[in-house]
């Protein structure tokens, strides 16, 4: 009697994990950035299948990966992918999702979830993590059934991208990503996400026009998440033909060309009081792409709540983000790229009511930007100004949160789109791993990180991440032995009670170089430059502790200083 055939009997199977990785690949996801966990080996087994097209970067710690993941969805405009474990996992990278949100970066978070089977028994390292990210995400779920993972995917990629971007959390469980199932029953993987947005209408663009003809003294801020190439450009266009002065949003200071004639300033924290004065004088203002949240509005001061008394034109891709704390006389919503090209041929006037005011505000952001002297051998302005001219214009320069980014954001000059990667958040221990990530993503691009001391022991164990990837990263370490913001806020509501703050520190250079790093010391603005040549040149990742006194508080004031304001506030 003839045995049928095996193969033709033998239905073929596929596994959830198979299909999200099919559609990472379908995607354009170049690389995975985690943490490995045992709740999604199925992922990394199929990944291993695909690593002519996907990387696998694996951290040190969850929180890296995620913002890693956060970095390559601001630098690129579509989502970074990171994979964590659940429970621990999964807490440890929320840190990123919430960067994510705050600072509008599409980006998608995978965690491993505990079998369906053992769900609301609180398993082991189980959360709902509906609940968990529920404020923190713009879409939280879990793929229950293998079958649909190329549906949600797909819905995932969209939504991270559209109107205003964000993270999305998709949780995993681990017998979902497992379990075979017939080939044939798993839905089809979709074509790769497309970034959907709005456009203004002829109206709108008619109101801008004549909303801005008709001023005196109208002023643009520009920022936000959703700019590219192309839209700069035309955004300089627009600038130009219409000789307005430009404002740059908090850690946005990459939208326009720092050195270009119609660059006023940084609109953010430790705001240059002129270009605040003008802001406020103002009688058009044009946001452009960003939120007017807390740090781009001086704390809710530049602007009277809910009507402000400049006529406001506010453009953003989200119809949320819309008369949420301002009501503007023309909310517009569209993506920056749309708007940025129609306004790039609005016509001008040929003699505008302001004509001069951006030279008057581009200079009085360079005398705004010379350093002023500070306490000790180390002068944080001119360490800069030498970063700023010996990096190559698209240098990337990363940071994490901290009194020492004041000195950055102040002295330095950005002059290439995508060259500022920052968490608007606030959060500490964002710029070595966004470094590493921006490293990852362009290698030939000279890429620095810049950390306070308290900021880089956040993710200091990714020096063994940069090692093992040779991602020839430079870490510039401030260290003033303690959490400096801190203590300044401190010393303002409690003078001379100094408590919490302080902070013992390892020999940095010599933290670098059991990694195998390039590792030295610099205890004078002289000794900076040299360094820094030999940090660049170094062929590894290299790292350049600068140590400054802690009466180093700001740009424009010590310690003491601050303390005697204190005092004074409090009448002692």
């Amino acid at each position: 009697m003839q045995q049928p055939n095996a193969s033709a009997t033998t239905e073929a199977t596929t596994t959830g994990a198979r299909l999200v990785v099919d559609a990472l690949v379908a995607n354009g996801v170049e690389r995975v950035f985690c943490v490995p966990g045992e709740s999604y080996l199925a992922v990394l087994d199929s990944l291993s299948d695909e690593t002519a097209k996907i990387e696998t970067v694996v951290c040190r710690h969850e929180a890296a990966a995620a913002n890693m993941a956060e970095a390559i969805g601001k630098l690129t405009g579509k989502p970074g992918v990171a994979l964590v474990t659940r429970g621990p996992g999964a807490t440890h990278a929320s840190i990123g999702v919430h960067t994510a949100f705050q600072d509008s970066t599409p980006m998608i978070l995978l965690i491993g979830q505990v079998a369906r089977d053992q769900m609301d028994r609180e398993a082991f390292q189980e959360i709902d993590y509906r609940r968990m990210f529920g404020q923190m995400a713009k879409w939280v779920t879990q793929i229950d059934d293998a079958r649909r993972v190329p549906e949600y995917l797909s819905h995932a990629f969209h939504i991270a991208m559209s109107g205003r971007p964000g993270p999305v959390v998709l949780a995993l469980p681990e017998d979902m990503l497992s379990g075979a199932i017939p080939a044939a029953e798993a839905q089809p993987i979709a074509p790769p996400a497309q970034r959907v947005q709005a456009s203004p209408s002829a109206a709108q663009m008619e109101r801008v026009r004549e909303l801005l003809a008709g001023a005196k003294k109208p002023f643009v801020i520009a920022g936000g998440h959703g700019w590219n190439t192309q839209a700069c450009a035309d955004f300089q266009r627009f600038v130009e033909n219409w000789q307005l002065p430009v404002g740059l949003a908090f850690r946005f200071q990459d939208t326009l060309n720092n050195e270009h004639p119609n660059y006023a300033g940084d609109v953010g924290l430790g705001v240059n009081p002129a270009l605040a004065k003008r802001i406020r004088e103002a009688d058009v203002l044009l946001a452009l792409g960003p939120r007017l949240g807390e740090s781009t509005t001086g704390g809710y001061t530049l602007f009277d709540i809910p009507r402000t008394k400049q006529t406001l034109i506010h453009v953003h891709q989200g119809a949320e983000e819309l008369g949420r704390v301002y009501a503007a006389d023309l909310p517009i919503v569209s993506g920056l790229a749309e708007i940025a090209a129609l306004l790039a041929e609005l016509p001008a006037p040929a003699q505008p009511a302001w004509a001069g005011s951006a030279a008057e505000a581009h200079e009085a952001w360079h005398a705004w930007r010379k350093p002023l002297p500070m306490p000790g051998d180390v002068q944080l302005g001119e360490v800069m100004q030498q970063l700023r001219a010996r990096l190559p214009d698209d240098a990337i320069v990363t940071n994490g949160a901290g009194n020492y980014a004041t000195w950055l954001h102040r002295h330095f000059a950005y002059r290439h789109f995508r060259s500022q990667l920052a968490p608007t958040s606030g959060a500490m221990g964002y710029g070595v791993p966004a470094a590493i990530a921006a490293k990852s993503l362009y290698p030939s691009r000279t890429v620095v990180a810049l950390a306070g001391d308290g900021c880089f022991m956040m993710a200091s164990s990714e020096l063994a991440t940069a090692m093992q990837y040779g991602l020839n990263v430079v870490f510039i370490v401030v260290n003033n032995s303690h959490y400096g913001t801190i203590r300044m806020h401190q010393e303002r509501h409690y003078p001379n009670r100094v408590h919490g703050t302080q902070l013992t520190n390892p020999d940095f250079a010599a933290f670098a170089q059991s990694f195998g790093a390039h590792g030295e010391v610099v205890t004078t603005t002289a000794q900076f430059a040299s360094a820094l040549e030999r940090a660049l040149t170094a062929g590894k990742p290299a790292l350049i502790e600068i140590r400054v006194t802690k009466e180093a508080s700001t740009p424009a004031a010590t310690l003491e200083q601050i303390r005697e304001a204190g005092k004074k506030t409090r009448g002692g």
